[in-house]
């Protein structure tokens, strides 16, 4: 097992270790942490804006572009999180509890190196877990078929909605609602025209670059661009020594690894990623670390360490049922599907075989990328605050918006970015109801799947529904989902 480990590595690494790759490997990093670092694109809309570009490049280029402009964004989050309370990337809204109080105080570097290193450290856990589960993830994997299938789209879908944010009702619409619009276009079977009217246009399908656009760049800028209410400027501290003492750390080592260990656990759940283990580890470390002076929350060194650490981790391991099983654990794994979709190529259990220099390329360069990160983020520790006080920072996301798309104008057409303007009102609307549009992405992505496998499941039983109920497997996976909505649906347990 540890040969082929190492003969599959050395092939990644042959991948990877190309100029044009590593360009792309570095001008992910770069975007990653500008937009970990700006409140308003997110790295989820920088590579909705820079998917239309993935088709000029290698599959693995595309690939490793986009990863590290995610997992780059982990690693700048919390730079606005500790200087301006405001979290610069989702993941990085744990930090701001106590990284903003220790830049009161006069400790915000001494923040943002414990910040970067949980980064580095559990990002690296991350890709070694990765590297190991996915091999027997994939033998597993084989042993479905699609009455399998099925189960575990809808249990990651359910999931999904279980787990976000405002209401499970919303939640649950947004990810049928994603389905529908997946749905649209051509039935490839029979031949009938579904959900599109006459709108000629739309007869293939709404397209996933103009709805990833509108709802995951578009939206976002716009309610970032609406006016805030004002709040009274704080005035830190006089900065203190910017690396923490050796007694610092082994202090608060201990949440580096609770975090680490949570974002490998949480990170490949559906609906999890980032977001989900960050919070679930700054709730443990709350539990665990009551007795300490300041506590979470006052400026402890402890509640930077947990979440970072957790969403680095996180955030790595979410690849893990994408590149394995096909299956996005939330809305920006949906958008690296896509990547693979711009190439003509299926994701899910046979990509490893098929293509393993594509896959074990990507898993070197996440190592690579990682390096890359931990040495550029360190340097940008002392330019983070002067940068973030420049005003025109805030109008870089709409320049870089506006520039992808002229450039889609002229690629796609005027009728392609008249859709994306929609689907940036409508995600604009689902933002102000709040609903979250990252599960309609998911839902669309998935819904064309779960019909897939369902005809097909519906075929080898001859139109005979029990067999998902019947076949072992099956039956355990809809149990879960069930249970999930049990669990989220019962007050006391909520």
């Amino acid at each position: 097992m540890d040969f082929v480990l190492f003969d599959n590595l050395s092939l990644g690494l042959a991948a990877a270790w190309q100029g044009p790759h590593l360009a792309l490997l570095g001008l992910g990093c770069v975007i990653g942490l500008l937009t970990g670092a700006l409140p308003g694109l997110g790295p989820v809309g920088a590579m909705a804006l820079l998917l239309p570009f993935t088709g000029g490049v290698s599959p693995l280029g595309a690939l490793m572009l986009m990863a590290a402009i995610y997992y780059g964004a982990q690693y700048s989050g919390a730079a606005t999180a500790v200087w301006t309370n405001v979290p610069g990337e989702s993941s990085a809204a744990m930090t701001c509890a106590d990284g903003h109080p220790m830049a009161l105080a006069g400790r915000g570097r001494q923040a943002l190196h414990y910040a970067v290193l949980a980064s580095f450290v559990a990002g690296c856990c991350g890709v070694l877990l990765l590297a190991l589960a996915s091999p027997m993830l994939v033998v597993w994997s084989f042993r479905f078929g699609p009455v399998e299938y099925v189960a575990l789209l809808l249990v990651a879908l359910v999931g999904a909605a279980v787990l976000a944010s405002g209401g499970l009702v919303r939640a649950l619409a947004m990810v049928l609602l994603g389905m529908l619009m997946g749905l649209s276009g051509t039935d490839s079977h029979t031949g009938a025209v579904r959900f599109v009217g006459d709108w000629p246009q739309w007869r293939d399908g709404l397209g996933f670059a103009p709805l990833v656009l509108g709802l995951l760049a578009v939206a976002p800028l716009v309610s970032h661009l609406l006016p805030a209410a004002a709040t009274p400027a704080e005035v830190p501290a006089p900065e203190q020594a910017a690396w923490p003492s050796r007694a610092d750390w082994r202090a608060a080592s201990p949440a580096l690894w609770r975090g680490t260990g949570v974002g490998l656990l949480l990170g490949a759940f559906p609906g999890g990623g980032a977001l989900l283990s960050s919070w679930v580890a700054y709730a443990l470390e709350r539990q665990v670390s009551q007795h300490l002076t300041p506590t979470l929350g006052q400026g402890q060194p402890r509640g930077v360490l947990a979440p970072e650490a957790a969403s680095s981790a996180g955030a790595q391991t979410a690849f893990l049922p994408t590149l394995a099983l096909g299956l996005p654990a939330n809305g920006v794994m949906a958008v690296l599907l896509g990547v693979l979709a711009v190439h003509h190529i299926e994701p899910g259990p046979q990509l490893m075989g098929v293509f393993p220099d594509l896959f074990w390329g990507l898993v070197v360069a996440m190592w690579l990328g990682n390096l890359l990160l931990l040495a550029m983020s360190l340097a940008l520790v002392p330019c983070w605050r002067p940068l973030l006080a420049w005003r025109g920072l805030r109008w870089v996301p709409v320049l870089l918006l506006l520039a992808g798309m002229a450039w889609y104008a002229r690629q796609a057409g005027a009728w392609a970015v008249w859709t994306v303007a929609a689907f940036g009102l409508l995600g604009h609307l689902l933002q102000r109801l709040r609903c979250e549009p990252s599960l309609l992405v998911l839902g669309f992505v998935l819904g064309p799947w779960i019909e897939s496998h369902l005809r097909r499941a519906l075929l080898l039983s001859r139109g005979d529904w029990s067999v998902f109920l019947t076949r072992p497997v099956s039956a355990v996976l809809l149990s879960v989902a069930a249970l999930l909505l049990l669990v989220v649906l019962l007050p006391r347990r909520r």
